[in-house]
């Protein structure tokens, strides 16, 4: 200890009558949710949807919150279904009941505004509707799943794919923010070191 940091020291002392220097820290809490927290939350969400909701799909919530990962990853269902060791209609059937059909709408087979009027107005049967819409049968009932799933949504505000987007970004800030650490620290680690090496 030099003179100037016993002096300092010395004040210190008299100023607050004690003997230490040095205050205790205590460990804070992040607040970014980990792999698992999320995976939590997703199943915790997938729970609440299906006592709400009349799910078809008879996928568990884990094989479910796996789906809800995937679809925000960019998977597709034959991809999902491959990861999960089942059949890709259950994929497809359980990804609707979670109300995740943007795959769906992209690029539908059927003039899918024209189906929901049709819907809207009564109750036509599925004859009805493939001679309206110069469609086939097996079109017709899966883009009537889909519409009506997409009723189901606006009736619920859309609040359970809200979640799963808070869930999913939380793991993309995450992600992201570990990344950006990883890169900075082998940036400083590297600082100033020889790289163009031949082999």
């Amino acid at each position: 200890m030099d003179e100037k940091t016993r002096e300092l020291r010395d004040i210190f002392v008299d100023v607050t009558e004690g003997e230490t220097v040095t205050e205790t820290q205590e460990e804070g809490h992040g607040s970014l949710a980990t792999d698992t927290e999320i995976d939590d939350r997703l199943r915790d969400a997938v729970a609440a949807m299906r006592e709400r909701l009349d799910f078809r799909t008879d996928l568990d919530d884990e094989a479910l919150a796996r789906i809800v990962r995937g679809v925000y990853a960019g998977d597709d269902d034959a991809a999902l279904a491959a990861d999960l060791g089942v059949d890709e209609g259950d994929v497809t059937e359980a990804r609707r009941d979670l109300h995740l059909v943007q795959p769906d709408v992209e690029d539908p087979s059927l003039d899918l505004d024209a189906l929901r009027r049709a819907i809207e107005t009564g109750d036509p049967s599925e004859e009805e509707l493939v001679d309206e819409l110069g469609s086939d049968p097996a079109t017709v009932r899966e883009y009537r799943r889909v519409a009506r799933i997409q009723e189901e949504i606006r009736r619920v505000n859309d609040r359970y794919r809200a979640e799963f987007e808070n869930v999913i970004q939380d793991r993309e800030l995450a992600e992201r923010l570990t990344t950006a650490a990883r890169e900075d620290g082998l940036d400083e680690a590297t600082e100033g070191q020889e790289t163009n090496t031949n082999l």
